[in-house]
């Protein structure tokens, strides 16, 4: 079904046979049907939702938004919300019930069974951004002194109520971590084979208070189905499975994006964001720019009588300054990612430098060559040397610009994206200005 059709069915389902849009209910992928529902808003949204199979609300609901999420906890009737609740993973459940009032909360707990109450609060317990915080507790494990068969018959068991068993985790009596095995392993092994035997020991765990997107990349670099977690003493106490992983990049990424915009702040999608919430997201960094902006604007006032002497550096003014600014916006996209991904790390900056010293250089020599050319037609030899000359250092200045920026933040523990294509930009205007008109008040011989 394409996402036209699918709006449509969930817009014509309180008109259409109830018996066979809940089939249509339970066919459709839940991702789909919660990007379909959240269309509609909440309280229609929830009119159509109650009629699935409680398994299948727990799956649309993982899908929603936080924002929606967070909206249709307060109208689904508390027992439904519950039921819910206790079928949903319990990474997602913790998600949600951050999400909620205390009020709804107090509502909401007494509904729940003693042990998922505990799980709930435990895993919320987290702090926000560490591995703690996206992991989940429906993780399959078993003792090292079981056989193949013992050990496939506990994950038989296990199997309907963890996220998954493709790897399973071999725990001692105080449930510290000493292993992993999969699943293909344990199925291919002579059945009397001890687990021990056959499990893996380097399992790459991480540290349930270490930051969640070291706990991504690692997923990523060594291509895991999941992380086990683990705490202070080594027992494990969750595991991080890739899909979470892969919403940590994806969060990150968005975050990286819009930092690179100046934009801060920005809960939720776009789409669903109000004015309101987009107004503050963005006049911040504008506000600030602006009062950046007005040193570029004193420079030119400062040079008045070189620019009226020689109205033609006019003519290649915004040519100037806007390659400075793209010649460090790139610099620091390259340096921004770089250190994001690891890629590049604090100590590597002196040998960056260099490199991208000497890469600035040649930019700036090639952009000169091309605008001397012009600036002889249009102003004679001597504008076409000072156009070259500025050129050349504006370009090298910016570069180095958008290189340092994102070091310096990181180096202060502030988040490298900072160094945005905006305020590279006003850093390097600045100083385009004076570096160009300095060298034309010096080679044209004015006072």
């Amino acid at each position: 079904m394409s996402a036209t059709d699918l709006k449509d069915f969930v817009g014509s389902f309180p008109h259409g046979d109830l018996g066979r849009s809940s089939a249509r209910l339970a066919a459709e992928h839940p991702a789909d049907l919660a990007a379909a529902l959240q269309e509609i808003g909440p309280r229609q949204a929830w009119s159509i939702l109650e009629h699935a199979a409680r398994p299948r609300q727990a799956d649309i609901f993982a899908y929603f938004d936080p924002v929606f999420q967070a909206e249709l906890a307060t109208i689904v009737p508390r027992m439904d919300l519950a039921a819910i609740f206790t079928q949903m993973n319990a990474d997602d459940r913790a998600d949600l019930y951050k999400k909620l009032t205390e009020e709804q909360r107090e509502v909401l707990m007494p509904a729940l069974a003693q042990a998922e109450r505990e799980d709930i609060r435990r895993l919320a317990a987290y702090d926000e951004g560490t591995a703690g915080a996206i992991m989940t507790s429906d993780y399959a494990s078993f003792s090292p002194e079981l056989d193949a068969i013992e050990a496939i018959e506990v994950l038989r068991r296990e199997a309907p109520n963890k996220e998954t068993i493709y790897r399973a985790y071999v725990v001692d009596a105080d449930r510290r971590l000493i292993g992993a095995v999969r699943l293909q392993d344990l199925i291919t092994a002579p059945a009397d084979v001890r687990v021990i035997d056959i499990m893996e020991r380097n399992t790459h765990a991480i540290h349930v208070d270490d930051d969640m997107e070291d706990a991504a990349r690692k997923i990523a670099r060594y291509d895991m189905i999941a992380l086990p977690v683990i705490d202070a003493r080594d027992r494990l106490v969750g595991i991080i499975t890739h899909d979470d992983a892969l919403d940590v990049m994806e969060a990150e990424a968005t975050e990286d994006f819009q930092r690179l915009g100046t934009v801060t702040n920005l809960a939720g999608s776009v789409a669903n964001a109000t004015v309101a919430m987009l107004y503050r997201a963005r006049i911040g960094w504008l506000m600030l720019l602006v009062f950046g902006n007005i040193f570029s604007g004193a420079g030119i006032a400062h040079f008045e009588d070189t620019i009226a002497a020689h109205l033609a550096l006019m003519f290649f003014l915004p040519i100037l300054i806007a390659s400075g600014g793209n010649a460090g916006s790139q610099s620091a996209t390259l340096m921004v990612r770089a250190l994001a991904t690891g890629d590049i790390r604090m100590s590597d900056w002196g040998r960056v430098l260099g490199r991208e010293l000497v890469v600035a250089v040649l930019l700036g020599l090639s952009m000169a060559a091309a605008i001397a050319v012009i600036g002889v037609f249009r102003g004679g030899p001597d504008i076409a040397v000072v156009i070259a000359l500025s050129m050349s250092l504006i370009v090298v200045v910016g570069s180095m610009i958008g290189m340092l920026l994102p070091f310096v933040l990181s180096r202060f523990h502030m988040d490298p994206a900072t160094a945005s294509t905006p305020l590279v930009t006003s850093i390097a205007d600045a100083t385009g200005v004076l570096i160009y008109f300095s060298i034309a008040r010096a080679l044209l011989s004015l006072p």
